[in-house]
């Protein structure tokens, strides 16, 4: 079982560049399969996730290779593909079932693609992933026509027939990019008009990346639509750094005294950014430089300083633009002065683990007061943890912010079973370990 051990830190000073986003490598390899010819995609993220988007469209007869170039890359975090994609109907029946592993971004947004498809196929997953309920894209694609089987209560594996499907104007129960993708890929399939309302917005990466293909895409408040039949324009484009990664990063300098780091060629698309924001409110010591435009996506070198921060209060739009930051955003309130209150999350108890609980089991360990709250958290902070064993529960970002947390523990704090940091950030300890003078 492979672990990570973290003590007490010295000033952090250096500079980093994140791995690419995972968010944005998924739907690159998507609309790569369904479009019509060859794409060219830098910087694709080299994880167990995103790779597993890659092998199912594999198994679906899309030609994929890596670049030539490739020598060029840090192997451990990327990858450069050129994608032979076939079209919108050019996929074929898998033989086997596709096996997504823990991700369930390449689930939720493939059974989209699948919808439209003239066959059947079946999705599944790690044991972890065979837990999470699917009933959040069950619900919409079967209202498209898409005949959807599953296990107990909406659970994997999931079997999907495809075949004509018919537009709706879906309005969402919760905000969630995986849910809104899901839709608007089936909506490729439909002859008319496809739309999704969201309570929030979520982020807005699917709907760029169509935008920049050719789809006709509108945007208006919480709705976003897309006309079907289109054909897909091929990509061109590099990936940037992972603003999720970048924000493990974000907090270990805002936390570890003297500490002062520039985290370079981050994307900072706003729909992703809630936590700058939320830092901010803190008292956190953050700077955009060179911010710029890499294909389609806002991107900037992030400087941060290390600050005396303070508890809030947040919830709302903002931490649906920070959800995936949240077991990070919690180290912080474990430092600030204060108590700092989080509501609003409640998609996080359906994640790779339920995030709210084993955030507070983990910080409790830790010596922080946690109360759990249906849909969040209140965390009273204190100027240093406990060290302690920690247990990853098999959440990658849950083994990340631990080992943050341990930067400011009175001792060696061990996080176990960290294999699955794999799924999105190969070699983020050594990273971590790297900016420690």
């Amino acid at each position: 079982m492979s672990r990570i051990e973290v003590g007490y830190s010295p000033p952090l000073h250096g500079e980093v560049s994140p791995p690419p986003d995972k968010s944005i490598s998924h739907r690159a390899m998507i609309l790569a399969g369904i479009a019509d010819g060859r794409s060219h995609i830098r910087n694709f993220l080299n994880a167990d996730d995103p790779l597993r988007t890659v092998e199912a469209f594999r198994q679906m007869g899309i030609g994929i290779e890596e670049s030539k170039t490739q020598d060029s890359i840090p192997r451990t975090q990327s990858r450069e593909l050129i994608v032979h994609g076939r079209g919108l109907k050019g996929l074929r029946e898998p033989e086997g079932v596709i096996d997504c592993g823990n991700s369930g971004t390449t689930m939720r947004l493939l059974s989209g693609v699948l919808a439209g498809q003239p066959f059947t196929a079946t999705l599944t997953g790690d044991a972890s992933l065979r837990k999470r309920p699917m009933q959040r894209i069950i619900r919409p694609l079967t209202e498209m026509g898409a005949i959807m089987e599953s296990g107990p209560e909406g659970r994997p594996p999931l079997r999907i027939t495809g075949g004509d499907l018919r537009p709706i104007s879906y309005r969402s129960p919760v905000a969630s990019a995986q849910v809104k993708s899901a839709i608007l890929l089936a909506g490729l399939y439909c002859d008319g008009v496809t739309s999704v309302i969201e309570p929030e917005r979520s982020r807005d990466h699917t709907e760029r990346m169509l935008g920049s293909a050719g789809v006709d895409v509108r945007i208006k408040g919480l709705e976003v639509a897309v006309r079907g039949k289109a054909e897909i324009r091929p990509l061109d484009m590099t990936i940037p750094g992972d603003f999720s990664s970048a924000a493990f990063f974000i907090v270990a300098a805002s936390i570890v005294h003297g500490s002062e780091i520039l985290i370079k060629d981050t994307g900072v698309n706003p729909t992703r950014t809630g936590l700058i924001d939320i830092m901010a409110q803190m008292g956190a010591r953050i700077e955009l430089r060179d911010v710029r435009v890499v294909s389609g996506e806002p991107v900037a070198d992030i400087y941060v300083r290390h600050s005396e921060l303070k508890g809030v209060t947040v919830g709302g739009d903002l931490v649906v633009r920070a959800i995936d930051e949240f077991p990070v955003l919690c180290v912080a309130a474990a430092i600030a002065d204060g108590v700092t209150k989080i509501t609003g999350a409640s998609e996080l108890r359906v994640k790779e683990s339920d995030r709210i609980a084993t955030i507070a089991s983990e910080l409790r360990r830790m010596g922080v007061r946690v109360e759990e709250l249906e849909d969040g958290i209140i965390i009273e902070g204190r100027r240093r943890l406990r060290a302690s064993i920690i247990h990853s529960h098999g959440d990658h970002r849950v083994a990340m912010a631990m080992a943050v947390a341990g930067l400011r523990a009175d001792g060696v704090t061990t996080i176990e079973d960290t294999e699955c940091v794999n799924t999105s950030f190969p070699g983020f300890a050594e990273m971590l370990m790297g900016l420690i003078k």
